[in-house]
């Protein structure tokens, strides 16, 4: 598949190895930094979603999403582990979440763009669990800025995991590096992922904006 994700905003926060471990796969290993699991929320608008070489489809070239991600390792490999997809495309979710391949969750989501500034709406649909909400406003507030050995460890990574029926799959995706740029931003209501304790007042995250990313996706491949 190829996408472009565009206005891509990066939360990221320091959470407790010992309350993330339990929602990783035994076979992946959580990766810290400076003895630190990190948890993000990455929100962004997908366009041009298709499979590589065949034009975007309607219903399903676009969509916004909202994704929460860990850092994982499997034997060498540096990637990440999501904990949740919110996407506002009701087909995308149930075609990629088609046993359990990506966790996925139809959410109501929107976006107002006024200028530089963004807003976000995001509230996912589950009957199942509470509610989960982020609403937040960002703007860009530089250029590209250069990263530091944090950044670029959050930033650049290039395979995801999932796991279906006992196996482990790895999805691989390829892209130019991250250029990423300071925002202004505010976090109005954040209860995403509310089982971890990592949006504390004072814990602040990391925030970064990036305009736009053209994006490769390749098909998973079953880890031995």
């Amino acid at each position: 598949m190829t996408q472009e994700w565009h206005d891509i905003l990066f939360l990221h926060w320091p959470v407790s190895a010992e309350d993330i471990r339990q929602y990783i796969p035994s076979e992946l290993e959580l990766e810290l930094f400076d003895n630190k699991a990190w948890i993000s929320l990455v929100f962004f608008q997908v366009k041009e979603n298709r499979p590589r070489f065949i034009p975007a489809m309607p219903g399903i070239s676009s969509f916004l999403e909202l994704n929460v991600r860990t850092y994982v390792t499997y034997k060498e490999k540096a990637g990440v582990y999501f904990l949740s997809i919110d996407a506002n495309n009701q087909l995308i979710t149930k075609l990629v979440n088609y046993k359990n391949f990506m966790p996925f969750r139809h959410a109501n989501i929107t976006l107002k763009k006024y200028e530089n500034a963004i807003t976000f709406y995001s509230r996912s649909k589950q009957i199942e669990t509470n509610y989960e909400t982020l609403i937040a406003s960002y703007e860009p507030i530089s250029g590209p800025i250069e990263r530091s050995q944090l950044e670029c460890w959050l930033s650049e990574r290039y395979h995801c995991w999932t796991k279906i029926d006992d196996h482990l799959l790895r999805v691989d995706n390829s892209h130019t590096p991250w250029k990423l740029q300071n925002t202004a931003y505010t976090i109005h209501e954040n209860s995403i992922a509310s089982y971890l304790n990592y949006n504390d007042k004072e814990n602040y995250p990391i925030a970064h904006y990036s305009k736009m990313k053209k994006v490769h996706l390749y098909p998973p491949v079953k880890e031995t």
